[in-house]
């Protein structure tokens, strides 16, 4: 079942690498993905979601007094989820889906370890049944770039995957 969209007051985010966002239904949330990760959750009785939008899975250890940063995975998913938390809110309930982590440098031999989109994609992941969120859909790895929209009135995710053409992957001498 679809929700129609509100007719006016819609707040457009735009979220940059390390940003994140929870609202209600009036909030379309955007951002433009390469290698980084965006996880959505939505709530669909409630009609409340987010988005974040991370560049590395992990910085280890967060500094003594140090706040959570959006710029790693595992700590943009506890400012998810202490919005979820505060609202008193059940993770369960939530739907989430994962985008992003694509190669942007695919005809470069890289290590595994170094191929930071598909490091960032495991996190993803790991960190949602973790939460006992269930992925209801990812559109993730390859290569390009992703335009992502959460409309948080309907829990719909609109993508734009603009994969890098074969003369961007040919080296140039």
């Amino acid at each position: 079942m679809s929700v129609a969209p509100p007719i006016t007051g819609i707040r457009e985010i735009f979220l940059h690498p390390g940003d994140f966002h929870f609202g209600d239904s009036q909030t379309r949330i955007v951002t433009l993905l390469g290698s980084c990760v965006s996880i959505t959750v939505w709530h669909p009785r409630l009609l409340v979601g987010g988005m974040c939008h991370f560049m590395l899975p992990s910085r280890g250890v967060i500094p003594e007094g140090g706040t959570y940063d959006g710029r790693y995975g595992d700590e943009a998913m506890l400012l998810l989820m202490k919005k979820i938390w505060n609202m008193g809110a059940n993770p369960s309930e939530f739907e989430a889906k994962v985008f992003g982590g694509a190669n942007m440098f695919p005809m470069q031999c890289q290590r595994e370890e170094m191929n930071v989109g598909e490091r960032n994609i495991e996190m993803a992941l790991v960190l949602l049944p973790r939460h006992e969120i269930q992925i209801k859909a990812k559109h993730i790895g390859g290569d390009g770039h992703r335009k992502l929209m959460l409309d948080i009135w309907s829990g719909d995710v609109w993508l734009k995957h603009q994969p890098i053409t074969q003369t961007q992957k040919e080296p140039r001498w």
